[in-house]
C-alpha cells in the first residue's frame, strides 16, 4: 500500500460509448428525461435544482470511477471495465446511477407514473435491465447502483427536509394573506412578504396550487452546498444587506422602485406603437448588477456589425416575461439553463474544449462535466438566494403597490389623499383621481367613483379570452393592480429579495463562460424567436420577436430584467441577485475543475470557524472515501507531532474538529493529513 502525506499548515498565532453523431450521449438523454420530469412536476426551483445537482453528481461519479485522474463528488472507487471497454462501462454505470437517483426523487412527484415510465423506458432502450438492483459487485450496473445509493443516503438529511416533503414548519408569515378577490391589501409589516389568497390557484405549468400561499423552501438556506460556505448559521450567504425600507432607510428608493415596476407595466400595450431595438449592437454588455450597457460595436467573434432588431416594445416585454418565467416549457430556471447549455453543445460552431483549450472532448465527457459544474452552481444559487429570501422576507410588488396606493400619495402634503406611506405621483403614470379628471371623456372617466384615490397607467389585467384578446394598458385603480401573469398565479410563493432568476442565471452564465473559454455564445450571437400569436398569458406577440444575446451574461441579465416587466420583482431584487450569482458561479466552476483534474485532493486548508476562547473548531475540506487525520506540533519542523484524531474516512465535503486546550492538545501548529 502506498501512503502519501499531504500536509497543509495552519498557524494559530495566540462514459462515453462510441455513438453516431446523431445519437446524444447517455448523459444528455438522462438530462432531457430529468427536464421532462421537472416540466410535469410542481415547479419548486429549489427542489429541482437540488435534484439536478445530485443526479448530475451521480453521473459524474460514475464517469470518474473509470478515470485515473478525476475525483468523485460523493463517491470514490476505482472500477474495472469488463473486457477493457471503458466507454461501454461508463455508459452503463452512469445510466444506472442516474436512473436510481431520479426514480427515488420523482417517485412521489406530480405525474409520477408518467415520469417513472419514461425513466424505465430510457434505461431499457439503452439496453439495460431495471431489475438489476444489486450494489455489491463490480459490474457497471452495480457500480452505478452503489453510487446512487451513496448519494441518496448522503443527501437524505441535507437540510432540505426531504422526508417532510421539503416543508418548513418553523416559518410563519408576519402579514395576513392578500385576498385577491378584494381591493387593496392590509399589511402589518409593509416591508415583509405577504402570501396571496386565491379563489383558484395554479402554478405556471398548470398544477393545482394551495389557495393560500405558503413560503416555498424558506429553510433552503440550511441545505448542504457544493462550493459556497459561511462561517456560521447566523450569517447570510454573500449578504446583500437590507433592501430599501418603506418608512425607514431607503424610503424614497422603495417608493421609486415600485413606481418603476408600474412604468414597466405601462409598456405592455402593443397598440401604443413604442419600439425597442434588441440588437446586441446597441443592447447588453452591462456592468455586473445593472442595465447600463450600450451593446457591442461589432460582433466580438466575427468582427461584423450586428443588424438592427427593432420590435414592438410591448411585444418584447411580454415575450421576455413569459420566456424567462419558468422556462419556455416550464422546466423552472435551473432546468432552463440546462436546456440553454445543451443548445451551446449542439451549435455547429462550438468546439468542445474545456476552458476553450486542450483536447476536444467527446460528447459524453463534455456533457457530464458541464452538468456537474452547472447544476452544482444552480443548486448553490438556490441555497444562497433562498437564504436571503428567508432572512429579509422582502415584500413583492403585488403587495407594496396595492398597499401604497391604498394610502394615497406621498408627493405633496397640501394635496388630497396625502400619506407618508403613499405612492409618489408621476404625471401620466401615477395620478390622483380628481373630480375634473374623472369627468366623461377625461382620462380617469371610468374611475369617477374613486375621486381622491390613486390611478395608475398600467397593464389592464388578463383578458376574458387570452386566446383572442390582450389586456393592453389603461388607467386603473392602483389598489387593483396585477402583474403581467396569469390571474391564477400572480406571484411566486416566496419572498422577493433576492431574485432567484437573477442569481440562477448569472451563476449559470459564469459556469458556461469558464467551461467554454469564452463569455460569448458560439458565433457571438444567440437567438430565440417567439412566433406571432404564441404567448400564453394573452394574445400576442403581434409580430415575431427574436431575442438576441451576444454573451451568456446578456442572456442572464435579460432573465433578471424580465421579472420587472412581469411585475414579479423590484430592481433591488435583481441587481444584488446577479452579483451573488456571479460569485457563486465562479466558486462552483473553480471547485468543479479541481475534481476533474484531481487537484481537489490537495485542498486541505484548515480554517477556524469559531471564536470561543476555550476551544478551536477547525474545519477542513475533504473528499468522500478518503482518510484524514489532524495532527498538532509545537514547531513547523513537525518533530514531536501529536495525532489529534486517528485516520477517519470522510463521508462529506468537510470535517470539523474541536480542539480543546484543557485536554493538553493546544499547540501552535495544526495540519491535516490524507492517506492514499
Amino acid at each position: 500500500m502506498c501512503y502519501r502525506f499531504l500536509p497543509i499548515v495552519l498557524i494559530l498565532a495566540g462514459f462515453s460509448a462510441l455513438l453516431s453523431p446523431a445519437q446524444p450521449s447517455v448523459a444528455r438523454q438522462w438530462d432531457e428525461a430529468c427536464l421532462d420530469a421537472i416540466r410535469r412536476d410542481f415547479p419548486a426551483p429549489t427542489v429541482h435544482a437540488r435534484n439536478l445537482f445530485h443526479f448530475s453528481a451521480a453521473m459524474y461519479d460514475a464517469w470518474a470511477a473509470y478515470d485515473s485522474t478525476a475525483v468523485g463528488i460523493f463517491h470514490n472507487e476505482t472500477a474495472v471495465a469488463p473486457n477493457g471497454d471503458i466507454e461501454a462501462a461508463r455508459a452503463e454505470a452512469m445510466s444506472f446511477a442516474a436512473y436510481r437517483v431520479l426514480v427515488s426523487r420523482y417517485a412521489i412527484a406530480v405525474n409520477a407514473t408518467v415520469t417513472l415510465n419514461q425513466f424505465d423506458a430510457l434505461l431499457t432502450n439503452l439496453g439495460y435491465d431495471p431489475a438489476i438492483t444489486s450494489a455489491a459487485g463490480a459490474t457497471p450496473a452495480e457500480v452505478g447502483n452503489r453510487i446512487a445509493f451513496d448519494i441518496l443516503s448522503a443527501t437524505l438529511n441535507d437540510g432540505s427536509n426531504q422526508v417532510g416533503s421539503y416543508t418548513d414548519p418553523s416559518y410563519s408569515a408576519v402579514n395576513p394573506p392578500l385576498i385577491l378577490a378584494n381591493r387593496g391589501t392590509t399589511m402589518t409589516s409593509p416591508n415583509r412578504w405577504q402570501p396571496l389568497a386565491f379563489a383558484v390557484a395554479q402554478t405556471q405549468n398548470g398544477q393545482v396550487a394551495s389557495q393560500v400561499q405558503t413560503f416555498i423552501s424558506s429553510q433552503w438556506g440550511d441545505v448542504d452546498t457544493f462550493a459556497i460556505r459561511k462561517q456560521s448559521a447566523q450569517e447570510v450567504y454573500y449578504d446583500p444587506g437590507m433592501p430599501p425600507q418603506l418608512g425607514g432607510a431607503g424610503d424614497l428608493a422603495f417608493k421609486n422602485n415600485n413606481v418603476d415596476v408600474i412604468r414597466f407595466s405601462s409598456l405592455l400595450d402593443p397598440t401604443a406603437g413604442q419600439t425597442i431595438n434588441l440588437s446586441p449592437g446597441v443592447r447588453g454588455n452591462n456592468p455586473l448588477g445593472n442595465n447600463n450597457g450600450s451593446g457591442y460595436g461589432l460582433n466580438p467573434i466575427t468582427g461584423a456589425a450586428y443588424a438592427a432588431n427593432v420590435v414592438n416594445h410591448a411585444d418584447y416585454g411580454r415575450v421576455a416575461a413569459e420566456f424567462w418565467a419558468d422556462g419556455p416549457r416550464s422546466e423552472t430556471p435551473p432546468g432552463h439553463w440546462n436546456a440553454l447549455a445543451n443548445e451551446v453543445a449542439d451549435d455547429p460552431a462550438f468546439v468542445k474544449q474545456l476552458r476553450g483549450t486542450g483536447p476536444v472532448l467527446n460528447d459524453l465527457e463534455w456533457d457530464t462535466k458541464v452538468y456537474l459544474a452547472l447544476n452544482a452552481a444552480l443548486h448553490d444559487s438556490a441555497v444562497a438566494a433562498w437564504d436571503a429570501k428567508e432572512a429579509y422576507d422582502y415584500v413583492r410588488p403585488i403587495s407594496s403597490i396595492r398597499y401604497m396606493c391604498g394610502w394615497g400619495q406621498s408627493s405633496d402634503p397640501n394635496m388630497p389623499a396625502y400619506h407618508p406611506e403613499g405612492i409618489p405621483l408621476v404625471p401620466g403614470l401615477v395620478e390622483l383621481i380628481t373630480a375634473s379628471s374623472s369627468l366623461p371623456g377625461q382620462r380617469h372617466s371610468q374611475l369617477s367613483a374613486f375621486v381622491n384615490r390613486i390611478a395608475i397607467n398600467a397593464w389592464a389585467g388578463e383578458p376574458a379570452n387570452p386566446d383572442t384578446q390582450f389586456g393592453g394598458t389603461a388607467w386603473i385603480l392602483g389598489e387593483d393592480w396585477l402583474p403581467y401573469q396569469r390571474d391564477t398565479f400572480i406571484t411566486p410563493a416566496f419572498a422577493g429579495y433576492v431574485s432567484g432568476h437573477s442569481t440562477f442565471s448569472r451563476a449559470a452564465a459564469e459556469v458556461l463562460t469558464t467551461l467554454t473559454g469564452s463569455r460569448y455564445w458560439p458565433g457571438g450571437l444567440k437567438e430565440h424567436t417567439v412566433p406571432a400569436g404564441e404567448l400564453e398569458f394573452e394574445l400576442g406577440p403581434s409580430q415575431d420577436v427574436t431575442l438576441q444575446w451576444a454573451s451568456y451574461y446578456d442572456a442572464a441579465d435579460e432573465a433578471g430584467l424580465s421579472r420587472l416587466y412581469g411585475g414579479i420583482h423590484v430592481a433591488p431584487d435583481d441587481g444584488p441577485g446577479r452579483i451573488m450569482g456571479s460569485k457563486i458561479g465562479i466558486q462552483n466552476v473553480t471547485r468543479a475543475l479541481k475534481f476533474y483534474n484531481g487537484t481537489i485532493l490537495d485542498d486541505m486548508e484548515l480554517s477556524i470557524v469559531n471564536t470561543d476562547p476555550d476551544f478551536y473548531a477547525l474545519r477542513c475540506p475533504t473528499v468522500p472515501g478518503y482518510y484524514y487525520k489532524l495532527q498538532s506540533s509545537s514547531t513547523l519542523a513537525w518533530i514531536n507531532t501529536v495525532d489529534v484524531t486517528p485516520y477517519t474516512v470522510a463521508t462529506g465535503n468537510e470535517i470539523t474538529t474541536l480542539v480543546n486546550p484543557s485536554a493538553g492538545l493546544q499547540r501552535e501548529f495544526y495540519r491535516m493529513l490524507r492517506l492514499q
